[in-house]
């Protein structure tokens, strides 16, 4: 590698050289690696192929259990999460001790309590983490979805972001297949409260149990708003809202 250093900047390939933007400005080097047939095709290469099948596989089951809570997820994630679920899924997919290597499954991983455990409590958004944001201890009912927070006390109780005047609580309830991507999402009615001094109970319980075969999966999302003249608008487009997977059957 070696650095540009050029009044004209370019970035591509010429001939046997690739021109490049890194930190330490533009560099170059040259074109080299493994072709893709051959990682395709040789014996040698076998561990990759199967490395790369895996990791596929893992980056696909993140994506499908996003698009499954999207209604959740839109205003309650950092820019990594998807490489972050994608790593969780990794670990999840290897607890699958059935399959053979390069087959490994996210949903067979699920089946065990490692492969649970190591998605429970994912918060989909790093920088509100539910632990920091919810201060009170909350209960959950598995056959309900129901989620119960007893004697919250708003401005004693949270992790409240500056600005913020107004906090909504959701509970998710999903059925998720991840062999076939079949799956079912209930919610609760949102609860929205002002964030005061008063003590409110805090029930969520799911309109209806999702239907289908596959994981049960338990979501919880405290939501920040702010009120102008009557109205609450989103704080910050979302920036300071937890979404966390609570529990994982």
């Amino acid at each position: 590698m070696a650095k540009l250093r050029s009044l004209i900047k370019i970035e591509g390939t010429l001939d046997d050289l690739t021109f490049y933007k890194g930190k330490k400005g533009y560099l170059v080097r040259t074109k080299g690696g493994v072709s893709a047939n051959r990682i395709k095709n040789d014996p040698a290469f076998a561990r990759t192929r199967e490395n790369g099948s895996e990791f596929g596989h893992c980056a696909t089951s993140g994506k499908i259990l996003r698009r499954a809570i999207i209604n959740l997820l839109t205003d309650a994630k950092d820019n990594r999460v998807t490489p972050r679920l994608t790593q969780v899924m990794s670990k999840v997919k290897n607890s699958d001790i059935t399959s053979l290597r390069g087959q490994r499954q996210v949903g067979i991983g699920l089946t065990t309590p490692e492969g649970r455990a190591q998605l429970k409590s994912f918060d989909f958004n790093s920088n509100a983490q539910m632990s920091s944001v919810l201060r009170s201890d909350f209960t959950l009912d598995t056959a309900s979805g129901e989620v119960n927070i007893v004697d919250l006390i708003p401005n004693h109780d949270l992790g409240i972001p500056g600005g913020a005047t107004h906090v909504s609580f959701i509970a998710g309830f999903l059925n998720l297949d991840f062999s076939s991507g079949d799956k079912e999402l209930q919610v609760s009615p949102t609860i929205n409260l002002a964030i005061n001094g008063v003590t409110s109970a805090v029930n969520l319980a799911p309109t209806a149990i999702p239907a289908g075969a596959g994981n049960q999966l338990y979501f919880l999302k405290v939501a920040f708003f702010q009120e102008v003249n009557g109205i609450q608008y989103p704080l910050n487009n979302g920036a300071f809202n937890a979404l966390q997977l609570i529990e994982v059957l």
